[in-house]
């Protein structure tokens, strides 16, 4: 899709009431989904070249870091028949790569949780989804959450959009997002926008951050 075909797009959209922006609150926290080595990895079927989203998720975690929020890091870990992901593992058979004794679910280095941030084992696409997420996130006063990871058509989709149901306001960063096929990408990051959550470049995540670091 061109550009001014996008705009049109967004145009159309906006005339019909969506992509209201959503005001990001004073107490966010960074969720970072599924950094896992699957994706970066040429020797896993779930290789999907997002390098670069890695290397912004990085900096994105350094500025959360920086800034003092909580960080989530999530991870998808399975028994060794997937029996514990009921029909999204039937449906989806490259979770193999998830499962008991399978080198892919490591989290990518550079993006493990410190020892004073949560690391959250899950087994579907959203990271609220049978987790404590909610109720971690709720106890610590959050009311927005950022939000990185892997893929963006699935666990970060599915986690922002129930981000957006609990009541927190979800900024997805762009950069620090990826997906196997860029227009695929591109087409989630655009009805994010339209209808759950907001998309922001890194810089424009980062200088939030920074005014929160500041309180």
């Amino acid at each position: 899709m061109t550009g001014a075909e996008r705009a049109a797009q967004a145009a159309d959209y906006a005339r019909v009431g969506f992509g209201r922006e959503l005001a990001p609150g004073a107490r966010p926290a960074l969720v970072l989904v599924d950094p896992a080595r699957a994706y970066i990895d040429p020797e896993c079927p779930l290789y999907a070249g997002v390098e670069d989203n890695v290397a912004a998720m990085r900096v994105l975690l350094g500025h959360a870091r920086a800034a003092g929020v909580p960080v989530v890091v999530t991870e998808v870990r399975l028994r060794a028949d997937g029996a514990d992901a009921g029909v999204f593992f039937r449906k989806a058979g490259s979770l193999k790569a998830f499962c008991a004794g399978s080198p892919f679910a490591e989290v990518i280095d550079g993006l493990a949780p410190n020892p004073d941030e949560l690391l959250l084992t899950k087994k579907y696409p959203s990271a609220f989804f049978g987790t404590t997420l909610h109720s971690y996130l709720t106890a610590l006063g959050v009311d927005t959450v950022l939000i990185g990871g892997l893929s963006t058509s699935g666990c970060v989709r599915a986690t922002t959009l129930d981000a957006m149901q609990y009541g927190f306001v979800p900024i997805v960063v762009e950069e620090a997002v990826g997906d196997r096929d860029a227009a695929i990408n591109a087409a989630n990051l655009f009805d994010i926008q339209q209808k759950m959550a907001e998309v922001w470049p890194l810089d424009r995540a980062a200088a939030y951050l920074a005014t929160i670091s500041g309180r």
